[in-house]
């Protein structure tokens, strides 16, 4: 047993109220500069939809992930080395700029510049990229709130086979939110797929990173995500992607779109894991096993054995304690309410989510209209939602719906128990024997999702900078499905950690020759 720790994020996707706070924030802290200006590391998509890029989740057109060859045996699903390095110059895998939008501003020059008349002058756009006037088509958030529409629900991907339980009519549309980061995986083909190993996964927090001195802008590692969540800079060359606001999180902070998010939809923990199941798992010949798989690679740390191993293995001992109290982690492993994004790409991805489950409210009304509900029709309605557990399947349990319900179930079950304390009514019997609980872990759950504090939502351990010199210095080859992917550990950049006169963590950012 190899016990690693990974910082984890869950969202809740009942709270996203679409705003994008998370998108602007993120925007200015991280993707302000020239060479960005298509780029977010953090955007919030209208589902159904095509998302951003558009119809990224296609891997059938972009290759993206990994698959399984016919011995079994994980491949990225780009084909093999040789086909990799036979497209080095040119790979037809990768979204164009029309698939992010021609990102654009205006010519307010014309409106400040105008001289007096009877006209009124216009701006009109211009592209941010190129200079030179453009017709706008397309872009980030371009089909935002128009999830019933059908010229842009059915170019979702995640709509095939779906006919029977998606109807595009009028008064059956639904829609929600998604907020995507990258998903910072525990078998990431992104950086198997860089040739040059600038891609390297931090061994001690599992943070996914471009060196951006290793770098040489092949792009594969654009291609090879299947969430397209590494950008290309066009200014200086070099991929980018979400660092996880790696310097907050070394400093206990939580990440800038957690912070800053108006719903408090988001949860930040530690989780520990087994590095030695991740090839295994993610080698799952059944699709639909690979949810299960990825919660059998998860650890209790709780456990006195995976504790100790841990220790032994130089954890730090707070954050063995920040596991156990990881919100993270209780709602991954211990009530299981929160599902990974697309498992079948094979990465393992450490971005979870709770699947919406709004509507059941008004469906539960209209069947009871006094509020006594019987145990059965409060699950009922779940059948009649108008998100249909099948949709929810395409997105978080590669098309199994039995794990979808059984969450719906749960916190459907949480709110009938609350709704009977609030307003002196009988809780059915067996609610919560039927899903799968008691009344304390369901009273616990409410406590998490809907009145946690800050320091429960966000439990995470500062780092550790006598870690720094050992990690480097073992120059381990990071586990890896495709050896060779990356090759060692280094500070961003090849930089080196330090710390201040009070204990802060910092990156030494000064000047270095040839940057």
């Amino acid at each position: 047993m190899r016990v690693m720790a990974q910082v984890a994020m869950v969202m809740n996707l009942d709270k996203c109220i679409g705003c994008h706070t998370c998108s602007v924030t993120c925007k200015q802290t991280w993707t302000n500069r020239p060479g960005t200006e298509y780029v977010y590391f953090n955007n919030v998509e209208t589902k159904p939809g095509t998302g951003y890029p558009r119809r990224y989740s296609d891997q059938e057109q972009w290759k993206g992930g990994w698959t399984l060859d016919r011995k079994g045996r994980l491949q990225l699903k780009s084909g093999s080395r040789l086909k990799r390095l036979l497209s080095i110059f040119y790979n037809p895998d990768l979204p164009s700029i029309d698939d992010y939008g021609d990102p654009w501003t205006y010519d307010y020059q014309t409106l400040i510049q105008a001289p007096p008349g009877t006209l009124t002058p216009s701006a009109h756009s211009v592209s941010a990229l190129t200079g030179r006037d453009m017709k706008v088509t397309w872009g980030s958030n371009w089909d935002d709130d128009l999830a019933g529409g059908p010229d842009h629900t059915a170019a979702d991907p995640d709509l095939a086979g779906l006919g029977d339980h998606v109807k595009l009519a009028y008064e059956q549309a639904f829609m929600f939110y998604l907020p995507r980061i990258c998903e910072h995986c525990l078998n990431p083909s992104c950086v198997a797929s860089c040739p040059s190993g600038a891609m390297y996964k931090r061994e001690e927090d599992g943070i996914v990173l471009v060196d951006q001195d290793r770098c040489r802008g092949w792009r594969f590692c654009v291609s090879g995500c299947p969430y397209k969540k590494v950008y290309f800079n066009h200014r200086t060359g070099k991929a980018e992607k979400c660092t996880l606001c790696f310097p907050r999180i070394e400093a206990g902070q939580p990440t800038i779109c957690s912070e800053t998010c108006v719903g408090r939809l988001r949860y930040l923990g530690l989780v520990l894991y087994d590095a030695d199941k991740v090839l295994s798992a993610a080698a799952t010949p059944d699709e639909r096993d690979l949810y299960r798989a990825q919660l059998s690679v998860l650890l209790d740390p709780g456990d006195p054995e995976v504790a100790a191993e841990a220790a032994r293995q130089g954890i730090p001992a707070d954050w063995l304690e920040a596991a156990r109290r990881s919100p993270a982690y209780a709602l991954i492993a211990r009530h299981r309410v929160a599902l990974p994004f697309h498992p079948e790409y094979r990465t393992l991805p450490m971005v979870w989510y709770i699947p919406p489950l709004s509507p059941v409210a008004d469906t539960v009304a209209a069947a009871t209209p006094d509020g006594r509900a019987p145990e059965d029709q409060v699950f009922a309605a779940i059948e009649a939602l108008r998100i249909p557990a099948e949709y929810l399947a395409s997105l978080f349990t590669a098309g199994d719906p039995a794990p979808v319900r059984r969450v719906l179930r749960t916190l459907t079950a949480v709110r009938t128990l609350m709704r009977a304390g609030q307003l002196g009514l009988d809780v059915p019997d067996g609610l919560a024997e039927s899903a799968g609980a008691t009344e304390a872990d369901l009273e616990d759950l409410y406590r998490l999702l809907a009145v946690a504090k800050y320091d429960e939502r966000y439990v995470i351990p500062p780092a550790h900078a006598e870690d720094a010199g050992r990690l480097a210095a073992q120059h381990e080859q990071l586990f890896c499905s495709q050896p060779g992917g990356v090759d060692s550990f280094h500070p961003p950049g090849g930089r080196q950690r330090f710390r201040d006169d009070d204990g802060r963590l910092h990156l030494d950012l000064s000047p270095r020759s040839g940057s």
